[in-house]
């Protein structure tokens, strides 16, 4: 056996053991004959899946390690990060996860659930590696972190490890059918605070958007090109009581300029709760500034 061969050898071995580790990571969250989708065992009881791909409900069958089957409460979840947790009933082991800091280059291990109790493993590159980012919902996501591997649907959610173990974080499908992970310190943060509240708290106005150009008669002293034109208000929430109403083009919020949703979606984090912010808007061909206070999300 030549050098080269017996290396492939030994890296081939060493990816199928920590896949075989890993198989105790994962557990699959039942949503119908023949269908389900992979969960990570984040602690003791705590199953922690992909927010996007769990149905609506309040009690799920989670199949553990080995196969045996639990009932599982939603301790809550959260669109802006993509994260969802379930309690089981009963206490299912759960693994420790130590962090592993992504390289562009690095292998990376997705393991997903079969379903029955053992795991799957696919194999592939991290593609590109960011600062952190907020999703459209305006969730903080710690890292930016792109994988090149193919990703079964069912698979989504399950974590991804580098060769030594470490934990990136969890897979999931961004957009364009893109796998990406939510970083292992995203999960730490939010886990804890679906499990004690529910949700994550977070700023809202009550309107829905949509990016519109700024007329071109108003384009010189907006300073803007494009802002949010208000689609529609919700009654009773926090632009309501400032006056604002379907049509007004909103240019900033709190001098953050409106020409990007994200842009201001990052805006109403939890710290904005109770704070005044100044809304400078085009209404009926002028420039005008309303004032209301950031309440936090309503409940969906």
């Amino acid at each position: 056996m030549s050098l080269s061969s017996d290396v492939l050898s030994q890296l081939s071995d060493a990816i199928a053991a920590r896949a075989d580790a890993a198989k105790n990571a994962v557990a699959a969250v039942r949503l119908g004959e023949r269908k389900y989708l992979t969960g990570i065992l984040w602690q003791a009881g705590v199953v922690v899946v992909s927010e996007q791909a769990l149905p609506r409900g309040e009690e799920f069958e989670v199949v553990a390690p080995g196969g045996a089957t639990a009932f599982a409460k939603l301790a809550g979840r959260d669109a802006s990060t993509n994260i969802a947790v379930l309690k089981a009933a009963e206490s299912i082991v759960a693994p420790a996860f130590t962090a592993a800091e992504p390289r562009v280059g690095t292998l990376a291990l997705a393991v997903g659930s079969d379903g029955a109790g053992a795991a799957s493993a696919r194999l592939g590159l991290v593609n590109l590696v960011g600062e952190e980012w907020h999703s459209r919902r305006g969730g903080l996501i710690d890292r930016r972190i792109v994988l090149d591997v193919a990703l079964a649907d069912r698979e989504e959610g399950g974590p991804v490890f580098d060769v030594a173990g470490n934990c990136f974080g969890m897979s999931t499908f961004g957009p364009r059918g893109q796998v990406i992970v939510i970083p292992h310190a995203t999960l730490a943060r939010v886990v804890p605070q679906l499990i004690k509240d529910g949700h994550v708290a977070r700023g809202w106005l009550g309107v829905a958007l949509h990016a519109v150009a700024v007329p071109d008669a108003l384009r010189e002293s907006a300073d803007l090109s494009s802002g949010m034109m208000v689609m529609s208000v919700v009654e009773g929430g926090p632009a309501a009581q400032a006056g604002i109403v379907a049509g007004d083009i909103i240019l900033s919020v709190d001098g953050i300029a409106a020409n990007r949703f994200r842009k201001i979606a990052r805006y109403f984090s939890g710290d904005s709760i109770g704070r005044k912010a100044d809304i400078r808007l085009i209404r009926g061909g002028s420039i005008i500034t309303v004032q209301t206070t950031i309440a936090e999300r309503r409940a969906a």
